[in-house]
């Protein structure tokens, strides 16, 4: 699951962890039975590391923790959501690539 950097979300957590977060936060909506979420797992953990101190990184069990996932209308995982004020600033659906989510990180970061 999540690795040292990359903090285990949940119902009871996410509004303390998240929305009310003063760091931006990327928050991976997962499930275990799912592939696709496997792959990205790793990029996950290197964005973490790589903007530690910058920028929190979340994975939520969408199984385990419905009440969120509801919220925010994820229908499809993985699904990952940059938080910043406790707003989505962006919404990324399937398999992203790291430049991808590094591109939108380096703007809200400087």
């Amino acid at each position: 699951m999540a690795s040292s950097t990359v903090l285990e979300l949940t119902d009871a957590n996410f509004e303390q962890e998240v929305v009310k977060s003063d760091q931006p936060v990327l928050v991976d909506f997962w499930a275990e039975w799912c592939m696709p979420c496997r792959m990205l797992a790793p990029t996950i953990d290197e964005l973490a590391q790589q903007y530690e101190g910058k920028v929190k990184v979340g994975k939520l069990d969408t199984d385990a923790n419905r009440e969120v996932a509801v919220k925010h209308d994820i229908s499809a995982i993985p699904t990952i959501l940059l938080f910043q004020g406790g707003q989505v600033v962006r919404k990324f659906v399937g398999v992203t690539t790291k430049a991808e989510f590094e591109a939108e990180l380096d703007k809200i970061t400087g």
